[in-house]
């Protein structure tokens, strides 16, 4: 399916200070984001971000803050990325944090950091500061909105007044942000993966690291250009959202459309009318549950199913009827929606293959924070199924087998995305640094005679059976989650039976809609049918052998990731 709008190639970034610059030259009052701010919706045209970020970088020579490190967390607002370049163009460390973690962790990850300031939003208001007293290397609390945050308090600065301190700096002749020389191999970014193992890590990423990873997102997702518009839903401190999301993004001259709630997503998709998100797996799926149980409602599941089959085969003869066939499908999200890049966990295919008969792209990625984090993303019109992709350009992709007769190996990385290391953990780093320079990924697949790779496990997650065999949690779960009419979710762990052996056991949180009105006997019944289904289709050393049912959902990371080390 290709998409056939006229595309100016992106320009190449050198620094993150010259995507702003000259992305405001090029698209100077076009809309960068649209917001809700105080139930007042804002537009941030991309020349006035390129001023409010000289005005901010301005003031942190004038805060001496220029060069130090500084934390932001929070919702999603223009501001935290004005936070983010700035204070890397700044030569200093920008340390996004996860706006789902407690007060506790928070001020762990600050210190271990060193961070001198800390910006936030308005969720903050009042809650850091009372932390102050065990925040010792924090001289400056900066809320972006200061409503209801005393900014008479010592030590409290809005960002307002850094703003206006910037800007009257700025424009008196103070050009001491605009003529710092970029160091792009500085630690310009300490992320601290949430991750699913229980043990947060700081990744180190350069400036040179966060380039690479712009660059590499515009000239594999061609698809995106100056006409794009997306709806915005996933937490800013991920790297996915960082590198793919705002700053590919702003490289294009595209719109960002804020989302103000998950609850009001599909309201925003019918408002603001978005051609292209990007997402992680479990907003797709939320998507394709609703679209199958509105047709449920209407009874017309085999006239859709029938009507799906003929506008496949039209496809492939050059006629293309979806639009026509499916409008009030695709209406539903909005009319424009034609493709979604899809991060950060295993997409269902079967779903990937609805979307597409309904005239929506799916593109499944590849990528890990360490590498910035994008790996490998399929380019439309050459996608391949159960792939993530060919490698992007900035990088070098290899599977390292055990022996030469193995199908699968560990994935290896290399290239300008690859990350400085783990911060303050040598250790940590020497273990998945291979002395040539390869990053281990942890990550078990293959690829195909043209550079495609296919994922099949996740090294740490291996079972290892008494045979000595080894089975890869993730490929039973995708078998599971297709029959999403039954289970909601699952965790597939390896767990000693009565006779110490390890016995390969299925954790199932049941769908909510198939449990109603049935009893805890029923509900397993109905999920050990679909199990023993399901074994029908594997070798019998993978076959499940125990279930297990839970009656709430998994806890997830804010990338809806579900947190298998708390599966015990």
């Amino acid at each position: 399916m290709k998409d056939r709008t006229p595309r100016t190639e992106p320009k190449t970034v050198t620094d993150l200070l010259q995507l702003s610059r000259t992305s405001a030259e090029l698209y100077g009052e076009r809309n960068l984001y649209v917001y809700i701010e105080n139930k007042e919706e804002k537009r941030l045209t991309y020349k006035e971000f390129y001023e409010r970020l000289l005005w901010f970088g301005t003031a942190l020579s004038e805060f001496d803050l220029a060069g130090k490190a500084v934390a932001v967390v929070g919702d999603t607002h223009p501001f935290y990325m004005t936070s983010f370049i700035g204070v890397i163009a700044s030569n200093g460390t920008i340390v996004p944090l996860d706006k789902d973690l407690g007060d506790d962790a928070l001020v762990d990850f600050m210190n271990v950091a060193g961070v001198s300031a800390v910006i936030y939003t308005e969720k903050f208001n009042n809650r850091l500061i009372h932390a102050k007293d065990r925040l010792p290397s924090v001289r400056y609390f900066i809320p972006i909105h200061d409503g209801t945050e005393d900014c008479t308090k010592e030590n409290v600065v809005s960002y307002r007044e850094m703003l206006n301190t910037g800007r009257s700096l700025y424009e008196a002749g103070n050009t001491s942000f605009t003529d710092a020389e970029q160091n792009l191999d500085h630690m310009a970014a300490l992320i601290f993966t949430s991750g699913t193992t229980g043990t947060s890590k700081g990744v180190m990423l350069s400036h040179r690291n966060l380039v690479a990873a712009v660059n590499c997102s515009d000239q594999t997702m061609n698809h995106f250009n100056e006409n794009s518009v997306f709806v915005d839903c996933l937490p800013m401190n991920h790297s996915y959202e960082i590198s793919c999301g705002q700053l590919a993004i702003q490289n294009l001259g595209a719109t960002m459309v804020i989302n103000d709630s998950i609850k009001n997503v599909l309201r925003n998709f019918q408002k603001y009318k978005p051609n292209s998100l990007l997402l992680v797996p479990l907003y797709v799926e939320t998507m394709y549950r609703k679209i199958w149980a509105e047709i449920d409602k209407k009874g017309m599941r085999r006239q859709v199913r029938a009507l799906m089959k003929t506008s496949d085969a039209l496809l492939k003869v050059g006629i293309d009827m979806r639009r026509q066939f499916f409008s009030q499908i695709t209406d539903a999200l909005g009319g424009n929606l034609k493709h979604i890049v899809v991060g950060g966990a295993p997409m269902r295919y079967d779903i990937i293959k609805d979307f597409r008969s309904f005239g929506i792209a799916i593109l499944e990625g590849y990528g890990i924070t360490e590498c910035s984090p994008l790996v490998a993303v399929n380019r439309l019109g050459a996608e391949r199924a159960h792939s993530v992709g060919p490698a992007v350009p900035c990088c070098q992709v290899k599977i390292d087998k055990v022996t030469e007769n193995d199908e699968t190996g560990e994935i290896l990385v290399k290239g300008e995305n690859v990350m400085m290391g783990y911060y303050n953990n040598p250790e940590a780093t020497a273990e998945v640094m291979t002395e040539d320079g390869w990053f281990r990924t942890g990550d078990i697949g293959y690829t195909d005679k043209d550079g495609y790779i296919f994922i099949t496990g996740r090294k740490k997650n291996v079972i290892i059976l008494s045979n000595g065999k080894n089975v890869f949690p993730e490929e039973l779960e995708e078998h599971l989650s297709v029959r999403s009419d039954v289970i909601a979710e699952s965790v597939v762990i390896g767990r000693p039976n009565d006779s110490g052996e390890v016995a390969i056991t299925a954790v199932i949180y049941p769908n909510p809609e198939f449990s109603a009105g049935k009893t805890s006997d029923e509900v397993r019944e109905g999920v050990r049918r679909t199990v023993n289904e399901i074994n029908k289709s594997l070798p019998v050393y993978k076959q499940i052998r125990e279930i297990e049912i839970r009656d709430t959902e998994f806890e997830k990371t804010t990338t809806k990731k579900i947190k298998r080390f708390l599966v015990k």
